[in-house]
This record gives C-alpha cells, structure tokens and sequence, in this order.
C-alpha cells in the first residue's frame, strides 16, 4: 500500500504506533515496525540515558525505520534531542510545544519531523513551522488532550482543508473499519495508541491491561483540564478528584492531589485504585492481550476486507 505516509517513512502500511508514556519502549516499537507499520518510542517518561538505552535496542531488533516521541516541555529536551541525534534516528514525532522551537534544528540534521496538535489553528501552524506531516488528535484519544474537545470525526476535515501536507488522524481508531474511516475523512494514515497498550510487547503493567479489556463504553472521562486535561479510566483517584472538583478546588488543590508519578504508579506499576489509568474512549472496543504483529495484520486486514465492500 503506497501513499503520502509510506513514501515518507519508507513503511508497508500508513499506521503509526503512538509514541506513549509508560506502554511503548523499544519491545513494542520494533514489533510494529518490524510488522509494516512504524514504530514509536515514547521519551516522556524516559531519562536521557534509558531512552539512549530503548533507541540502541531498537535499532539491534529491526532493521526497519522507527521513531521517538518527544512532548517538547521535557526538562531535558535540549539532551534528549542531542541522544536523538548522535543515535541516529530519522524521525521525530513531537508534541505539547511549539514546533517552531526544535524542528529547523532536527531538521537541519536530516530528521523527518512531526508534530502532534488538536485545532485547524495549530495544524497551520505546524506547516509554516516546517514540519514534514501532522498528527491531528481527536479528543476521544487517551491521556493528554487538547482544550479544544474537537472529535476526531470532524478536526480531520477541517485539518485537511487548510493543510498541504500530510495528515496522520488520531483518536479513537482501533480498527481496520476505524481506520478507513479516517482516510475517507482525509487523512493520509493513523496513529493508533490504545490498540497497542494491550499488546504484549507494550511496556504496561498487565493489570493495566487487563483493565482497559474490561472497560466499556463511558468508562473514560476527560478531567484535570485546569492543569492539562487528561482522559481517564474511572477509579477511586478519579473518584476523588471529582470530590474535589464538588468542593470547587483551586488549582493548588488539584495539583497536590495529582503529585507525582501518578500515571507512572496506575500504568506501568498496576495500581488500580491510586494512579493515573490513561486510556482512549476507543477501550470499549479493545477486547484481548494479543502480539502487535497481530494487531498490525488484522487492522490492515480489516481495512483491505472493508474498503472493497465499498468499491
């Protein structure tokens, strides 16, 4: 399948495995690629010296071309992209930032750059800023989120329409239907990331996993947009954050509520009750703990299977 996406990453199939803190180290990132998608290592959670750890590794278990996410307010960013550099890697998918402040820089040095938004206005921004192609995320997609809760069903066309460049659609695709839908809409390929953080390979803890198998719809809630809102798995944190919020909490209260480490204690040390439980809405369609390589063939397969019903 050769389109916009493939030709610029040199991959099999326009399907992006989001770059997320906690689930996608170098195990998961080198399945995908090594399955015909491209791979992603999420750097948020990662010091400079494991990501530098996660990138070796990656590049010793495919030969295939991945990238790293890199939410631009990292403290260390000015090291992490000098690790990028001296690594290797060829592409960058950055987000919570202005792509103005890093991508004449990484692409100075030959770097296929892109940068994640969730409004037509920094999806325009994005372009004049230089970057090779854009991540347009709905607000149905887990974890950190835009202010502007536009659904993916329409930020896609209204990206589109402004954009010369290629667009990744992200946010609520989970499957092979999910994803012609997006292209129908517009875009050039997808970024999936709830899909994966149930594959085997993904970094989280399996009761993390087993949870988002068990979430239904309406299980997720969008909250903490004071601080940077962040779609939920319902629990006892989440439960008492919305005390809080009854009690009209400023946002001191929140972020002493929040603390530290929270999303790293619920996703990657399987603490149901007190951490962070980030996932997308898409979770009430995510029903097994399966191989990526399987994820990537029966999402493509799906998707072949579909669009000749309707050709």
């Amino acid at each position: 399948m050769k389109n916009r996406i493939t030709k610029l990453f040199h991959i099999e199939y326009p399907l992006i495995q989001a770059g997320m803190v906690w689930n996608s180290g170098w195990k998961l990132a080198s399945a995908v690629s090594n399955a015909g998608g491209l791979g992603i290592i999420g750097a948020g959670s990662m010091y400079p010296e494991v990501l530098k750890e996660h990138i070796q590794k990656c590049k010793k278990a495919t030969n295939k071309p991945f990238g790293v996410n890199v939410p631009m307010l990292y403290p260390n960013i000015e090291e992490i992209l000098k690790i990028i550099v001296e690594q290797g890697v060829k592409i960058v998918f950055t987000s919570a930032g202005n792509p103005k402040t890093w991508t004449p820089f990484l692409k100075e040095n030959g770097i296929t750059v892109v940068h994640v938004v969730s409004s037509v206005k920094f999806a325009v921004k994005s372009q004049e800023a230089g970057v090779d192609a854009v991540v347009a995320e709905g607000f149905e997609a887990g974890g950190h989120n835009g202010r502007e809760e536009t659904t993916t069903f329409t930020l896609i066309p209204m990206v589109k329409e402004k954009l010369t460049i290629p667009l990744i659609a992200a946010g609520g695709i989970a499957t092979g239907r999910g994803m012609l839908a997006a292209m129908v809409l517009g875009a050039d390929g997808v970024q999936i990331g709830s899909r994966f953080v149930t594959s085997t390979e993904s970094s989280a803890h399996i009761n993390f996993k087993v949870e988002v198998v068990k979430a239904q719809d309406g299980d997720t809630h969008l909250t903490l947009k004071e601080l940077a809102p962040t779609r939920l798995i319902k629990n006892k944190f989440y439960t008492e954050l919305q005390e809080l919020y009854q009690q009209n909490a400023d946002v001191e209260q929140l972020k002493n509520k929040l603390g530290r480490g929270r999303a790293k204690l619920g996703m990657f040390e399987g603490d149901l009750e007190n951490g962070e439980l980030e996932i997308g809405q898409i979770a009430g369609l995510i029903h097994e703990i399966k191989p990526a390589a399987e994820i990537v063939q029966e999402i493509m397969n799906e998707y072949q299977e579909v669009k000749k019903s309707f050709c």
